[in-house]
């Protein structure tokens, strides 16, 4: 699976965001810089995270984003569901895939399963930058 632009950008403004959670609310401005990503496009991937209610934002002064839970909450899947089609690694794990004669002996299950469920942070901290 490859996961698109707009999947490694939410990610990243979920791990940024993870990052500065006692700073309260986070202004679009400053995740873009730090992120170096543009506020424009950003702000699509914001919409998409407040729809399925990961973020949380405030307008005007002192408005911003932040997480709705603890960042250990939140899972890789949950944050790459907004903005990818599939997350299916193997065409067998697909949603309403048929059954496979191989998964009790089939080793890749457990590793497209595995990333897809672990830590945001657990994942992240193990992990080379996104």
């Amino acid at each position: 699976m490859l996961i698109s632009t707009k999947g490694r950008y939410a990610l990243r403004v979920m791990v940024d965001l993870a990052e500065h959670s006692t700073d309260g609310f986070i202004p679009l401005k400053m995740i873009a810089a730090r992120q170096n990503i543009s506020e424009k496009y950003l702000e699509n991937i914001i919409k998409l995270l407040m729809k399925a209610k990961l973020l949380t934002g405030v307008r005007g002064k002192g408005g911003g984003y932040r997480l709705t839970k603890a960042p250990e909450q939140y899972t890789v899947g949950d944050i790459l569901r907004m903005t990818e089609d599939s997350l299916a690694p193997v065409s067998c794990l697909e949603p309403g895939a048929a059954a496979c004669s191989r998964a009790a002996e089939c080793r890749t299950l457990s590793c497209g399963r595995g990333w897809i469920k672990s830590s945001m942070i657990i994942w992240i901290s193990s992990r080379s930058p996104i």
